[in-house]
């Protein structure tokens, strides 16, 4: 059976004091299909080293950036990272073809209820609007932009929570690996939570 191999590019500033990323990135099941890419630890001096990190990308299937919202935004090493890896003639451009049709979604924490996210929440924007710039560059780069996962309301949440969300992060990346994606039924979604459990149900 061919299996999709996931390449995790991990950011977080304070990854010591994140319970929740700490639970996550525990429960990453190990194995040779499964990448993961720290950039606070691998580029503490924030110079990424351009040519390794494609040469990561183009081996992989499925592209997750793991990341808590920071502003609705990203750590700023991922986006250091966005700058200078993905170049004209090699991530886009009339020649930059090396991500076309791999995948690309966000592994996201926030301190925020759910209910926050919304027009009417004191966040204003869905996650999946927050999100568009991070949408866009993968249409422009020829890739496909999944729903995020999200975990919600970490600033809440205890010892047993933060394990349960891990272990749910685990066979949702063991089901990736194992599975092709049908690409529609994911789309339809707003969350990549709400697609998994729809296929746990069925």
């Amino acid at each position: 059976m061919s299996r999709n191999r996931i390449l995790i590019i991990f950011a977080h500033p304070l990854y010591e004091k994140s319970h929740a990323h700490k639970a996550l990135v525990s429960h990453i099941p190990e194995s040779n299909y499964i990448t993961f890419n720290d950039l606070y630890e691998l580029y503490p001096d924030f110079n990424i080293d351009v040519k390794r990190e494609q040469k990561i990308l183009e081996k992989h299937d499925i592209i997750i950036l793991q990341h808590p919202m920071y502003w609705y935004s990203c750590p700023p090493i991922l986006k250091q990272w966005i700058d200078l890896v993905l170049e004209y003639n090699w991530a886009y451009g009339t020649k930059g073809d090396a991500l076309q049709g791999k995948f690309l979604f966000q592994t996201i924490t926030t301190g925020g209820k759910k209910e926050n996210y919304n027009s009417k929440g004191k966040d204003r924007f869905t996650i999946y609007e927050l999100l568009e710039p991070f949408n866009q560059t993968a249409q422009v780069c020829k890739m496909i932009y999944l729903p995020p996962y999200v975990i919600h309301g970490t600033y809440e949440m205890v010892e047993e929570d933060y394990e349960k969300a891990a272990k749910e992060y685990s066979t949702v990346l063991t089901f990736l690996m194992d599975n092709k994606l049908p690409v529609n039924g994911i789309l339809d979604q707003t969350y990549l939570n709400d697609w998994f459990q729809k296929q746990q149900q069925s």
